[in-house]
């Protein structure tokens, strides 16, 4: 007797139940691509215990009466008709699984009303038992209700999370798609109430303002990069606003919301230098290419794609960013001569507010603050006279008393700021208009030194020396061959190479200040980033570690006392690197008070 046999309809349909519909968030996101790809405006989405009853209401276009059986059937489809479709795909679904394998694993109800239709109709599927074609009552659009999911599949619910996890995954499915079409109306109604609500906005194409709400962010910026066919808009946080995961890092490829390790690699690398270890950027990436250089066939629940190069859309995604981030739009700009006179100008003792003691407490001694004590009493402000006690740690501020003349420029940010002096012999202490300004002094000469080596870098004006012999690097194969099609680029480094062998390349010179046992680690590293990424960024990112660790050690460190002069010039060296905000490791140069805030701790104002 024949030990192969044909596996049941019900059988089957469970097998697809588990591939596609994993857990009620899966669920969730095939019906709201089913409600998308019916030009849907609004969409409701009603979940109680967890997932395991959901109803998703659409005003979308509708399913006449003679499809509604067929809806339900393994593989049938409006989507595509022929192989040759799977490659020039514009919907979410084509294989036409969802529906049915939902239907072996619920109690499902399907009721809707075409647009041209008079009637609206539905049809039933008790765990597969599918009735017939009945009228129904809903206005217009699809309304689907499953309940009971995978009661008839006891191993299934054994593998559900709690119902607070299962309800996390769906509204991350609802916020992706949110995303995906900001001009579209997205409720999630919980147990009867409401839980996510974003409203449609007007254009489609503009996610700005929808990327804001579902980032939680009040500040966003856009930049566009368009890269061989691939056209990327990237909508990124500053480095100030940083999470500790991936979680808000969002991926879309032809509008689906994808999973792809290398193009949040080139996120994260966008992103280089200006994050601490352990810190994630807030994104979100739209891509678009042409449809035949995309596979999204390869995965059941179609959240990963394939690439026909992957290099040209890693490299897409990761100009966006970065080009967006080198404008460095969370700067204020300077827009026109400023004067900081004005906040200056001399005022009554009985008006006296903080921004004028801050002003002399620079040019005084220990003793002449005593003054300020008795002055805070005379105004009857015992907070002044209690919070007096932590500005005297100001005792440390080391400043030239050459009065500074206050003259009109046109710089940029950083010129703009008066410095007022240097705080433990670590912190400039600036002052612009309405607040304070703390800046690292050691992290802001690190980044503008860190900048210098990288400008001579890309300009080839790297001091190196020769090696009388070859520096012999042993390596895999295809390391080594990766790293020889870069020579050129190599050779800007000030490092020379050449091939020794199959897997061993020679280095016949290399720059002045890296040592030579340092270079097989770094030609490792090097070629590692080649060879999974490609492109010559991978050099740059080599070069640029490089170089970070350089500045660190070659720069002004903390507690080294600087002239009034040299901390005046520091500010105007930074003004020439977008990036100055940050060292080269990620840190914040800078710190701000506002005054409005300092009087508020002072008890000055409410």
């Amino acid at each position: 007797m024949s030990s192969i046999q044909v596996l049941s309809p019900d059988v089957v349909n469970q097998i697809a139940a588990g591939e596609v519909v994993e857990r009620p968030s899966h669920l969730v996101k095939e019906l709201l691509e089913n409600s998308l790809d019916a030009n849907s405006t609004q969409i409701q989405i009603d979940v109680n215990f967890g997932g395991k009853f959901i109803k998703i209401t659409d005003n979308g276009d509708g399913i006449v009466k003679e499809d509604l059986p067929l809806a339900l059937q393994r593989h049938a489809t409006s989507k595509i008709t022929q192989t040759n479709d799977l490659w020039n795909l514009s919907t979410y679904g084509f294989r036409g699984e969802a529906l049915a394998s939902v239907a072996a694993v619920s109690k499902l109800t399907l009721m809707s009303k075409a647009k041209k239709a008079k009637s609206a109709f539905q049809i039933k599927s008790d765990f597969g038992v599918i009735s017939e074609v009945m009228p129904s009552s809903i206005d217009t659009g699809t309304q689907i209700t499953i309940d009971a999911l995978f009661e008839n599949v006891p191993a299934r619910l054994k593998f559900l999370k709690s119902d607070s996890a299962e309800l996390a995954q769906i509204r991350n499915v609802i916020r992706a798609l949110s995303l995906a079409y900001p001009h579209v109306e997205f409720k999630l109604i919980e147990n009867g109430k409401l839980d996510l609500f974003f409203k449609a906005q007007g254009d489609a194409k503009d996610l700005s303002v929808r990327a804001s709400q579902v980032l939680g962010l009040n500040k966003i910026y856009t930049q566009e990069n368009r890269y061989k066919s691939y056209v990327v808009k990237a909508y990124f946080s500053s480095p100030h606003d940083v999470q500790k995961t991936s979680k808000n890092i969002w991926i879309f490829a032809q509008k689906r919301w994808i999973q792809d390790r290398g193009l949040q690699a080139a996120i994260t690398e966008a992103y280089r230098s200006l994050l601490m270890h352990g810190e994630y950027p807030q994104v979100v990436i739209d891509l678009e290419c042409a449809p035949d250089l995309i596979d999204v066939n390869i995965h059941p629940t179609k959240s990963q794609v394939k690439f026909q190069d992957a290099s040209d859309a890693f490299r897409a995604v990761h100009g966006a960013v970065r080009q967006g981030l080198e404008l460095a739009p969370w700067i204020p700009k300077v827009a026109q001569a400023e004067s900081s006179a004005a906040s200056f100008e001399a005022q009554p003792a009985a008006g006296a507010s903080y921004q004028s003691f801050v002003r002399e407490i620079p040019q005084m001694s220990v003793q002449d603050q005593t003054r300020f004590t008795d002055l805070g009493s005379s105004l009857g402000n015992t907070q002044f006279k209690t919070k007096l006690n932590a500005l005297e740690q100001l005792s440390q501020l080391k400043v030239d008393s050459t009065p500074v003349a206050i003259t009109e420029t046109a710089g940029g940010y950083w010129s703009s700021l008066q410095v007022l002096g240097q705080l433990n012999l670590t912190y400039l202490v600036c002052q612009k208009n309405d607040r304070m300004v703390l800046v690292d002094q050691h992290a802001a000469h690190e980044r503008v030194a860190f900048e210098k080596l990288m400008r001579k870098w890309k300009g080839g004006a790297i001091d190196q020396q020769d090696f009388l012999f070859p520096l012999a690097i042993d390596l895999s194969p295809e390391k080594a061959e990766a790293l020889l099609a870069q020579s050129e680029n190599i050779a800007k480094m000030g490092i020379e190479i050449e091939a020794l062998g199959p897997s061993v390349i020679g280095v016949k010179s290399a720059p002045l200040f890296v040592k030579e046992a340092a270079l097989p680690k770094i030609f490792d590293k090097m070629s590692t980033d080649l060879v999974d990424y490609g492109g010559s960024y991978s050099l740059e990112k080599s070069i640029a570690d490089l170089f970070a660790t350089m500045a660190c050690h070659s720069v002004v460190r903390a507690g080294q006392s600087l002239s009034q002069a040299e901390m005046v010039e520091l500010l105007k060296a930074m003004d020439e690197f977008p990036l100055s905000s940050f060292c080269p490791h990620g840190r914040p140069v800078s710190i701000e008070f506002t005054f409005n805030d300092i009087e508020k701790q002072f008890g000055r104002t409410l």
